[in-house]
C-alpha cells in the first residue's frame, strides 16, 4: 500500500483523491514473436473521454446542482427507472471526472453500513425517484466537504453512471460526471484463464495484512494497524499448506506499522514505518527474536528486497531514499549507501524496487520508473527513466526473456495498467505491451517466475500471465479473492489481493486485506 497514506496524514481519503485514471482503449501491440517489435504508444493511465451525460454542466466550476436537493440536478433524459432499480447493496468504485485532466477515484458502499470514502453516507436514496447518495468528509484543514452523486444510466449490470457535485462548507464549488462499478459484479470478457484452486484460507489475528514471505516451512505475514487493532507480524506454520497453523504474533509497543517482509538465512527483515529496517532472528522459525532496528532513529522503510548479499530498503521519509545494506552476515546488516534519485521538481520517493544483474529498478512513484547502476555500492548513477503524466510507479519485476531484459511495471492508483517494458537499453526504455482491467481498480504487487507473471491486483484478485511473448501477455489463471460482504471489507481502493509470493513449492501464497492468508495451487 502506498506510503502516501502516512505521508499526507489524511489516510485513504487523500490517496483516493489523487489525480489519475485509466483508458478504456488499450493501444495495439505487435504480433507475438516479432523480431523487431515496435514501441507501443504511451496513452497514460487516464485517457480523457468527454462524457455525454445530460446532467453534466457546461462549466464544471459553476455547478447548478447542490448537495441536498436531488431536484437540483438536471436529470431530463436520464433513465431514472433503471438507476432506481439498482440493488441497494454492494461495494462500488467510481471514477469522478470534472475536467479533461482532473479525475479521481472514490469508493462507496450501499448496504447495512453505507459509506463514501469510508465516511457514513448522509443520504442513501435508491428508489422509484432515482439514485441519489451523498457522503460527507472532513478535510485535513477541518472543512466539511460533501459529494452528492445523482444516477443517470445503468449501461450494464453492476455499473451506474451519472453526475456529481462537491460542496465545501455547504457551497457548491465544482461538478462533473461519475462512472461506478460494483466490485463483485465484474462482467469482463472471458480471457480463457482457468480458475485457481483455493487450498486454504486463514485469518490474520489483527490489523490489515499486506505482505507475506515464506521460508523454513513458515509464512510471515505483516500487517498495518486497522482502527483499534495494532499491526505487526503474524507467523503461520505452513508445512501443510492445506492446514496453516497460527503460531505467534510479534509487534513492538510503539511500532507496528509493518508493510514489507523478506528473509535471508536465519534473518527476517521487516519494513517498519517508524523504526526503519527491523531484524529478527528466526533460527527457530516459530519464534522470531528481535535483534535490532536499522539504521537508527525514526525512519520510514516501506518495502525491502534481497538480492544475494545485498538488501535494499526503500524509505519514503524523511529523505526519500533507498538504503543499501551488505547482508553477507544476515543477522548483522551493514549500511553501505543511501541512494537518492534526483526528483526533478516532483514530490516523489522510492516505493519498491527490484534488483537484477547489477541494476536496481526503482518504482519512484511520481518520478516514474528509474533504473540505477548498482555494480558499485558507493556510486549508483541513473541509467534511464520511464515516466508519463499522472504516473505513480509502485511495483515491478524484471527478467530475461528471449534474450532481452524485460520489466513488468504497475502503479498503485485506480486504472493502473500493467506495463511491459524492454529495458535492455535503460537509456532508451521501450513500452512494448500492456494489460488493463477495470478502470476503477489498482495493481499492487507482482512476482516473475521464468515466463509466468503473478500479479496481486486488489479487487481483480490474483492474475497469472504467460509472458513468453512479452508483447502479448496471456492470462492463464485467476482467483477472485475480493468479498464485499466480508466483515473487514471496505469501500477503499485498497481491498482484495495485495501481497503475493511464489516460493516454488507448488503453491501461491497471497494476502487478501480482508480474508488474510490464501494458499492457492499453482496453475
Amino acid at each position: 500500500m502506498t506510503s502516501a497514506l502516512r505521508l499526507v496524514g489524511t489516510g485513504l481519503f487523500a490517496c483516493a483523491l489523487s489525480l489519475s485514471g485509466c483508458s478504456d482503449n488499450a493501444p495495439s501491440v505487435p504480433d507475438a514473436g516479432t523480431s523487431d517489435p515496435q514501441p507501443v504508444v504511451e496513452l497514460t493511465d487516464y485517457v480523457d473521454v468527454v462524457p455525454t451525460e445530460p446532467c453534466m454542466d457546461a462549466d464544471y466550476a459553476a455547478p447548478r446542482a447542490n448537495c441536498t436537493d436531488p431536484a437540483s440536478f438536471r436529470l431530463t433524459g436520464c433513465d431514472l427507472r433503471a438507476v432506481g432499480a439498482l440493488e441497494q447493496s454492494g461495494v462500488y468504485q467510481a471514477v469522478l471526472r470534472y475536467h479533461a485532466t482532473s479525475v479521481f477515484g472514490a469508493g462507496f458502499r450501499l448496504d447495512t453500513n453505507p459509506s463514501f470514502l469510508g465516511w457514513p453516507l448522509v443520504r442513501n436514496q435508491v428508489d422509484a425517484q432515482g439514485f441519489f447518495v451523498t457522503g460527507e468528509v472532513t478535510t485535513s484543514s477541518k472543512k466539511k466537504q460533501r459529494y452528492a452523486l445523482a444516477g443517470c444510466h445503468v449501461p450494464e449490470p453492476g455499473r451506474i453512471t451519472g453526475c456529481f457535485v462537491r460542496c465545501t462548507d455547504g457551497v457548491p464549488d465544482y461538478s462533473g460526471t461519475f462512472d461506478a462499478r460494483r466490485m463483485n459484479l465484474d462482467r469482463e470478457e472471458d480471457t480463457g484463464a482457468q480458475e485457481m484452486r483455493l487450498v486454504s484460507e486463514t485469518a490474520v489475528p489483527e490489523g490489515d495484512p499486506v505482505d507475506v514471505y515464506v521460508t523454513q516451512g513458515h509464512a510471515y505475514v505483516v500487517s498495518l494497524p486497522r482502527r483499534d487493532e495494532a499491526g505487526g507480524l503474524s507467523v503461520f506454520n505452513v508445512s501443510d499448506p492445506a492446514h496453516p497453523v497460527f503460531v505467534t504474533r510479534v509487534s513492538l509497543p510503539t511500532d507496528n506499522y509493518w508493510n514489507g517482509v523478506w528473509s535471508k538465512g536465519d534473518a527476517l527483515y521487516v519494513a517498519s514505518g517508524d523504526s526503519g529496517l527491523i531484524v529478527y532472528d528466526i533460527t527457530n522459525p516459530a519464534s522470531p527474536q528481535y535483534v535490532r532496528a536499522l539504521p537508527g532513529g525514526v525512519i520510514d522503510v516501506h518495502t525491502v528486497f534481497v538480492d544475494g548479499d545485498r538488501l535494499y530498503a526503500m524509505s519514503p521519509s524523511p529523505n526519500g531514499e533507498t538504503l543499501l545494506f551488505d547482508v553477507t552476515s544476515p543477522l548483522d546488516p551493514l549500511l553501505l549507501n543511501r541512494i537518492s534519485v534526483p526528483r526533478e521538481g516532483e514530490i516523489s520517493y522510492p516505493h519498491d524496487a527490484f534488483a537484477y544483474q547489477d541494476r536496481l529498478y526503482v518504482n519512484h512513484t511520481r518520478r516514474g520508473y528509474v533504473v540505477l547502476d548498482v555494480k558499485r555500492a558507493d556510486w549508483t548513477p541513473v541509467l534511464g527513466t520511464y515516466a508519463f503524466d499522472g504516473q505513480y510507479s509502485h511495483a515491478n519485476a524484471v527478467g530475461t526473456i528471449d534474450g532481452r531484459t524485460i520489466a513488468f511495471e504497475g502503479g498503485e492508483r485506480f486504472g493502473a495498467h500493467l506495463r511491459v517494458l524492454d529495458v535492455t537499453h535503460p537509456a532508451n526504455i521501450q513500452l512494448i505491451g500492456q494489460v488493463k482491467k477495470r478502470p476503477q481498480t489498482s495493481i499492487h504487487n507482482m512476482v516473475l517466475k521464468g515466463t509466468r507473471l503473478y500479479v496481486a491486483w486488489y479487487h481483480e484478485g490474483v492474475r497469472v500471465f504467460d509472458v513468453a511473448h512479452p508483447e502479448q501477455p496471456k492470462e492463464i489463471a485467476a482467483f477472485d479473492s475480493f468479498q464485499e460482504a466480508h466483515p473487514h471489507s471496505t469501500s477503499s481502493l485498497y481491498q482484495g489481493a495485495i501481497g503475493i509470493r511464489v516460493p516454488g513449492d507448488g503453491y501461491v501464497y497471497a494476502i487478501d486485506m480482508s480474508r488474510g492468508l490464501l494458499v492457492l495451487a499453482e496453475p
